[in-house]
């Protein structure tokens, strides 16, 4: 518990120390602005971002007064690749037109609004009430979000358990090897589900319009949908090598490689990648994810074994790995929080702060829990003190699922700044 002090400290140290956040992506302006009243029509509309998010080709739409679209061509970079433009149809007449835009940030959060301008004489109509339909995200669609995530979590922390049984614990027990497989099945299954519903949080349309096909098109072209992608095929080659491991060695670097492209697959699509030093922050991440699915991996593989005789040896064997996976954990978790919150003010008066706060606590418990269980282990001598081993290890896979929620929340919401 000593070490754990030293690193809460760090953590303390780190958030006071926190240089200011960096926002997440932001619509800075337009041509034409706002409000702009022209006496010619424009060629094309063009808004200016915060960051770059790459070609979305849907992300902008222009109509007239009546809702009919009147753009011509997708939506395309501008002069810088902080913009997005789209060109319009030549001779405009006179009239209101209403400008849609709707897309997703570098780490796959959702921006959506609205603006107008005028050619001509006429009224101006208010372009948020117009695109109102389109300004929130759909309640079922954003539950049904959350939850996805959340289960991809609780699969990376089930496929983590591969980690355990190729360096802790070699055994044929089907049980444990089915969870570990289960957990590649639940990363690869809930990647589908988030490739069907990202189009519909971006744009904000209802359960309906989940798995539409233009919609999935659009998914697909951004970097996020690529992403989901390989996370897909990588999660498969690790229910294909863990297979392959459980009966023969050889397949242990595969195993490692496919793991890897998992964990990045995630990281290059969350909030590391909106900071100014993206590199470091992404190897923080990484590190991070990677520490929590083999910590979380072993103690459900623990608690699957808690009843065989061979408990105490793989506790042993895992205890080490388990000290460097906490600190991993602590030490990232520590730099990434001061690196997106950016002040102390920012964890008791945003929802991203509390949600932390309430991950933290989450940990504290899980690390009690923990060092419960190595003292009774090392303290066996009958049933009853396995027992309580194995309640423990039952109830930090209860904790660790909560936690894993509050993970999927935070990563579905910005950050401040």
């Amino acid at each position: 518990m000593r070490l754990a002090g030293i690193l809460a400290v760090l953590a303390v140290w780190a958030i006071l120390a926190a240089p200011p956040a960096a926002a997440h992506v932001e619509v800075l302006g337009s041509t034409p602005a706002d409000g702009t009243r022209l006496t010619e029509p424009p060629s094309s509309v063009t808004i200016r971002l915060s960051e770059n998010i790459g070609v979305q080709k849907n992300a902008l739409r222009v109509v007239d007064a009546h809702g009919d679209p009147v753009s011509d061509g997708p939506t395309t970079q501008g002069e810088t690749a902080e913009q997005m433009t789209i060109r319009l149809k030549p001779d405009l007449p006179d009239g209101t037109y209403l400008v849609h835009y709707a897309f997703v940030s570098a780490d796959s959060h959702p921006v959506r609004g609205g603006f107008a301008f005028v050619v001509g004489t006429g009224p101006l109509m208010n372009a948020g009430g117009a695109v109102s339909s389109a300004d929130g995200t759909d309640t079922t669609v954003d539950i049904l979000t959350r939850v996805v995530r959340w289960l991809g979590y609780a699969g990376v922390a089930l496929a983590g358990g591969v980690f355990f049984l190729l360096y802790c614990r070699r055994t044929t027990d089907k049980r444990a090897h089915g969870v570990a497989r289960a957990g590649c099945v639940l990363i690869a299954g809930t990647a589908v589900l988030a490739l069907g519903l990202e189009g519909a949080y971006v744009t904000g349309a209802g359960l309906s319009r989940v798995f539409a096909l233009d919609l999935l098109a659009n998914t697909l072209d951004t970097a996020y949908g690529k992403l989901l992608i390989l996370r897909i095929v990588a999660a498969l080659a690790l229910l294909f090598v863990s297979r392959r491991a459980s009966s023969s060695s050889g397949y242990e670097n595969a195993a490692i490689v496919s793991g890897f492209v998992v964990l990045l697959t995630s990281s290059a699509a969350g909030h590391a990648i909106t900071t100014k030093i993206m590199f470091l922050s992404l190897i923080g991440d990484l590190a991070h994810y990677g520490a929590m699915a083999i910590w979380l991996g072993g103690v459900v593989q623990l608690a699957l074994c808690a009843r065989h005789e061979d408990l105490p040896q793989a506790m042993a064997r895992f205890s080490p790995i388990a000290k460097v996976c906490v600190a991993v954990i602590v030490v990232s978790g520590a730099l990434l929080s001061a690196a997106y919150l950016g002040s102390v003010s920012a964890v008791f008066t945003t929802t991203y702060g509390l949600l932390l706060l309430g991950k933290l606590v989450g940990f504290a418990v899980l690390l009690v829990l923990a060092d419960r269980c190595r003292a009774a282990v090392r303290a066996h001598s009958s049933g009853t003190t396995l027992v309580q081993v194995r309640t423990a290890l039952i109830a930090e896979v209860a904790i660790a699922a909560v936690v894993l929620g509050i993970a999927a929340a935070v990563a579905t919401i910005g950050t401040p700044g």
